[in-house]
């Protein structure tokens, strides 16, 4: 009897320990499978590029990056492993109850199948479930996002409490398709307790019976009886955890779908890479559309001689920030081609073309780094003394100076705590460091009161020295007015009165 005891004691301390080596394996296991999703989802958005990026929901992906990815650890730490012993403990059970009662055996064999049919036909329902409140939390953080990046706008006309309406509409509707979510859950845990239960009161029954009449032995039937419900437990709780794995696995069935999608197929590099100081760059019937809108640039010739200064001017939505994302590589046109020298801008490779270019988009994005890596941002490998001569260039110097720590001073998320001239300069200074032959400027005057446009005047004139510079803005004057004039409108580019076609380019 001692004996029987420890053994027991010493099997009830091994499965214990076997439980908590089992969990954290899982753990890290999921630990290092959503590291790598991860990796593969940033690596999948930056080749698909901002083009594809801003067909995206911005909550989506990031809800899936971060919440959606930690969905899988009750996946990996709960479901994968009683799935495991689903599939094991059941098999053993009956092969040790086979050996003391074949009449038992057959009993749990024949109903042992009744709990996983449940579970499978409550499983499908659960998972489109889950796929709904999937969807409905990847709109409302879309939208919470949106809102929260708008909220000057909509407090200044007076759109707030709108909106927090629309949010409280967007978060019921998800907490009811979670609450009906969990509604399945709970029934199907009292389905599956229920078949499982009945199960056992079968073989409970004819074992009594047979008990009563002596054809079983007291300690056969003992045994049969405590052994009959572990073959239930593991499907019961396979069911329980694949519900609470089911947000996960919803999450990462999208990031999958997101890595499956087929990039567009890069052109491959061909013969040598073009020189932008020397090299013009061509547009030769060019012609670009977005899905579901009118072509924003129709059969354009342009060309753009090297140390040329262009200033491209026209309404929203003529196609500026269109040219601009062109000759980034950001887009590709729907018919034409860009040339660079003699080469197809299509087959020349993207870093060494973009080595060549200094960009300035419209609203310039500041990390929470120190003044000095922020600059340093194209030239990693750039020494002090670079970066601080970049500053003085870009009129940043004198500022920068009074911060705490100056050059080393961390800026706050998005740099807040300077004015909007102040981050414009920052990136500015970006610029000069990059020292490219080709700078394009998107915008730089947007949002700059009367003053500090016209130190941007000035740090311009500075920066076109040597180099082939593309403004883009809605007015020519605040950036002014040498080199070239071109306006764009209905799709077409103009320049001094006539338009830049096959005839006249």
């Amino acid at each position: 009897m001692e004996g029987s005891l420890t053994a027991l004691l010493a099997v009830v301390v091994i499965r214990s320990a076997a439980s908590h080596g089992t969990e954290v394996t899982a753990l890290r296991a999921a630990a290092a499978i959503k590291e790598r999703l991860r990796i593969r989802l940033l690596r999948r958005a930056v080749e698909r590029g901002p083009a594809w990026l801003a067909g995206q929901r911005y909550g989506e992906v990031t809800a899936l990056a971060v919440s959606g990815l930690d969905a899988l650890d009750p996946y990996f730490a709960g479901y994968l492993p009683s799935l495991l012993l689903a599939i094991a403990v059941p098999a053993a059970v009956l092969l040790a109850i086979g050996t003391a009662d074949w009449i038992s055996c057959l009993i749990v064999a024949v109903t042992l199948p009744v709990v996983p049919v449940f579970g499978v036909l409550i499983g499908s329902r659960t998972k489109a479930l889950t796929e709904r409140n999937w969807r409905s939390l990847a709109l409302l953080s879309g939208h919470f996002t949106d809102v929260v990046r708008g909220l000057t706008t909509l407090k200044i006309f007076g759109r707030a409490k709108a909106e927090e309406q629309i949010i409280a509409k967007v978060t019921e509707e998800y907490r009811v398709s979670v609450m009906s979510t969990l509604r399945v859950a709970f029934l199907s845990s009292l389905v599956l307790e229920l078949a499982a239960s009945v199960a056992t009161a079968l073989v409970a029954v004819e074992v009594g019976i047979r008990l009563l009449y002596g054809h079983l032995g007291y300690s056969t039937a003992l045994f049969v009886l405590l052994l009959t419900p572990e073959a239930f437990l593991p499907l019961r709780e396979a069911a329980a955890r694949f519900h609470a794995s089911a947000d996960g696995s919803a999450a990462a069935g999208r990031v999958f779908e997101i890595l499956d999608e087929e990039p567009s197929a890069p052109a491959r590099a061909t013969g040598q890479a073009p020189d932008l100081r020397y090299d013009a760059i061509k547009l030769e019937g060019v012609s670009l559309g977005y899905p579901g809108r009118p072509l924003v640039l129709k059969d354009i010739y342009l060309t753009i001689s090297p140390g040329e200064r262009v200033t491209l001017t026209g309404s929203n939505g003529a196609g500026k920030s269109t040219l601009v994302h062109l000759l980034l590589k950001i887009i590709v046109p729907s018919s034409g081609q860009v040339l660079a020298g003699a080469a197809d801008l299509a087959a020349v490779d993207l870093a060494q073309w973009r080595a060549q270019i200094g960009w300035l988009p419209q609203s310039p994005v500041l990390f929470p780094w120190s003044v000095r890596d922020n600059i340093a941002l194209g030239q990693p490998d750039a020494t002090l003394a670079d970066v601080e001569r970049a500053a003085e260039l870009a009129g940043a110097a004198e500022f920068i100076s009074e911060l705490p720590g100056g050059y080393e001073a961390v800026l706050d998320e998005r740099a807040l705590r300077l004015s909007t001239g102040q981050r414009q300069k920052l990136a500015l200074a970006r610029v000069f460091l990059r020292d490219a032959p080709l700078v394009l400027l998107d915008e730089p005057d947007a949002h700059l009161d009367p003053v500090s446009a016209a130190e941007l005047t000035t740090v311009i004139g500075r920066l076109a020295a040597g180099r082939t510079l593309i403004v883009v803005t809605h007015h020519a004057d605040h950036v002014g007015g040498e080199g070239r004039l071109l306006v764009a409108g209905s799709g077409r580019i103009a320049e001094a009165g006539r338009e830049l076609t096959a005839a006249a380019r």
